[in-house]
């Protein structure tokens, strides 16, 4: 096992309290990068733990939606999502929203992301949608 990969192995049987000392250690392990949920665009930073995100390391107030559409768009910069992708992967596909609503939350999204900045992060594809970009 240990020639294949395995970090570590038990056999049977094997002792409670030895299978918990061991599942600690690899946990101790792997617990770092486990911590560090979060995504980095340019100057703009997510951190999905606290759930902050911050540009130049100024934290940026955001609503829950905001939220969640900048979390959904900094997963793939630069791809263009459509308003109808936008309303099913952030709002979902059960929700019956007007594709319209997008466009009000990009609105919102950009006015607290690009305050004080020269640069807008959100790029505007006509007659395609919205990507993450500059």
């Amino acid at each position: 096992g240990l020639e294949m990969g395995v970090d570590d192995y038990i056999t049977k049987p094997f002792n409670n309290k030895e299978l918990i000392l061991r599942v600690k250690s690899l946990l101790k392990r792997f617990k770092p990068s486990l911590l560090d949920d979060s995504s980095v665009f340019k100057d703009l930073k997510i951190d999905r733990i606290t759930r902050k995100v911050f540009r130049d390391n100024h934290e940026i107030k955001l609503g829950p939606t905001e939220y969640k559409l900048l979390d959904f768009l900094i997963k793939s910069p630069q791809r263009v999502y459509s308003r109808e992708q936008l309303l099913n992967n952030v709002w979902g596909e059960s929700i019956n929203v007007e594709s319209r609503t997008v466009d009000v939350h990009i609105r919102r999204l950009r006015k607290a992301i690009n305050l004080n900045k020269k640069t807008d992060l959100i790029r505007t594809v006509r007659s395609s949608g919205y990507s993450l970009d500059s």
